[in-house]
């Protein structure tokens, strides 16, 4: 039996059983579909199997007991979700991330590399100083001018100069 002909013949049994299990409709798909996918990837080992539906149905209640355990750590129930219109204004805050990148991409390349490595790539000093094939106090120095840079053409005051 192939995995469609396999597929085609037991879906609804076993979206039935996922839905005795979760008792939501919506959830026992999602769950089939998962599980349908890795049975799919396993296909020729399982097929061998003397009984290759009691081997999905396992799959589906192993499946089914993750989701839980999952579930328990991520997603909180609440009776009533509550959808508050936000008090920022969003085209501003566009607008101000949109003029800082303008201000970013004016600097120096290294500058603008530094800065772009530690802000928008989030790496550390010695990461930097790796993949520009210079030293830490290199990249500090950079980072340090690129941000005076900024402050002053932001028009904020310029911060005290010390060690990072």
């Amino acid at each position: 039996m192939t995995f469609e002909e396999y597929a085609f013949a037991r879906t609804s049994a076993l979206v039935r059983l996922a839905r005795l299990l979760t008792g939501d409709e919506h959830r026992a798909e999602d769950l089939v579909q998962d599980v349908l996918t890795r049975a799919y990837a396993r296909w020729g080992r399982i097929s061998r199997t003397d009984r290759p539906d009691a081997y999905v149905r396992r799959m589906l209640v192993n499946a089914h007991h993750s989701w839980w355990r999952r579930r328990s750590s991520q997603e909180i129930s609440v009776a009533a979700v509550i959808d508050l219109p936000g008090v920022a204004d969003e085209a501003a805050d566009v607008a101000e991330r949109d003029a800082l990148w303008r201000l970013v991409c004016d600097l120096p390349t290294r500058q603008r590399t530094v800065i772009v490595l530690r802000y928008y790539e989030d790496l550390d000093d010695a990461m930097i100083a790796e993949i520009l094939d210079c030293s830490t106090g290199t990249v500090r120095t950079h980072a340090r001018r690129a941000l005076a840079v900024l402050r002053k053409r932001q028009g904020a005051p310029a911060a005290k100069t010390g060690g990072f």
